[in-house]
């Protein structure tokens, strides 16, 4: 494809007593898993997961020309206005920027300029970051729905919530489109739509710290959502100090003392991914932010995890 993304297609398998389809999407492996017998209705339901996968990839991503985040970022300080979803969206986000006091701020991506997450040793001079910050701050921008107006040089990105939104829109649809116990998992952010008949439960790997293995920790998952936020694959190593890649928008630097994963259990993806970060953004506070919400969660300092 001559935009630099991998081919968009779909693979059926039988693994583990029932069928998955995959596919590639936002950046990751995707694949749902199917408790029917023809495998060709594996493949219509995971084209149907795909398929909004990609829609919600193509429309929200920040690294495709001509969508709706594209034409707000290089509106130059002009009105853009939006429509529905991406009015709701950006609602969500606003609320989560409120809740966090302004540690989750969907305008803090234009920090990735300076802060390469890589594995290797290049931190930014505080200079650098402090050039950037002042392009950072939801305080900053006209927001009354359905307009929106940024400073220019300023950018929004939907990384921290689109993820997990589209998985539970894929959730969706499969509901509606099979009886049958299903489970969506979009590069372990995931949703069981029915406890499945064939077993006691679903068996969910939490991501490892350590990339050598592929998981920590086998759960049990009847239905409901998890998602994880981490350090496993993006950070940098300096003097001896490890750097993760979840920054605070008001510092421009990674937040200090933050556990290098943390997985949460809730009703939906969205509830889970958006638990699961702001407790990140707490750092040395996250177990106790997580206890005060009364979810389970598994919290990885490097050593054993919690929950």
């Amino acid at each position: 494809m001559n935009d630099g993304r991998p081919e968009r297609v779909i693979r059926v398998e039988h693994r583990d007593g029932c069928w998955c389809g995959q596919f590639f999407a936002m950046g990751g492996p995707c694949e749902a898993l199917c408790e029917v017998d023809d495998p060709e209705e594996v493949r219509q339901l995971t084209s149907l997961v795909a398929a909004e996968a990609w829609r919600i990839e193509d429309k929200f991503s920040r690294y495709l020309p001509g969508n709706i985040v594209s034409r707000i970022n290089e509106a130059g300080g002009d009105v853009v206005e939006v429509d529905v979803e991406t009015a709701q969206l950006i609602d969500f986000t606003v609320t989560l920027n409120n809740l966090s006091e302004g540690r989750f701020d969907i305008t803090s991506g234009v920090l990735r300029r300076v802060w390469r997450f890589d594995g290797g040793s290049n931190v930014p001079k505080q200079s650098a970051v402090n050039e950037i910050l002042r392009l950072v701050g939801w305080g900053q921008v006209d927001w009354a729905s359905p307009i929106i107006r940024m400073q220019p040089g300023m950018e929004i990105d939907f990384g921290g919530v689109g993820k997990e939104y589209a998985v539970d829109r894929a959730a969706t649809l499969l509901r509606e489109a099979t009886a049958g116990a299903c489970l969506v998992n979009f590069g372990g952010d995931l949703v069981a739509i029915r406890k499945p008949a064939l077993r006691n439960a679903w068996n969910v790997g939490v991501e490892a710290i350590n990339s050598i293995r592929q998981s920590d920790k086998l759960l049990k998952l009847e239905v409901g959502a998890l998602a994880t936020s981490g350090d496993a694959r993006r950070f940098l190593f300096r003097d001896g100090i490890r750097y993760n890649h979840i920054l605070d928008p008001l510092s421009g630097w990674p937040v200090p003392d933050a556990p290098r994963s943390i997985t949460v259990a809730a009703d939906t993806c969205t509830q889970a991914g958006m638990l699961s970060t702001l407790a990140m953004l707490e750092g040395a506070r996250a177990e106790a932010f997580l206890d005060a919400q009364d979810v389970r969660y598994w919290c990885n300092r490097g050593d054993d995890a919690t929950n």
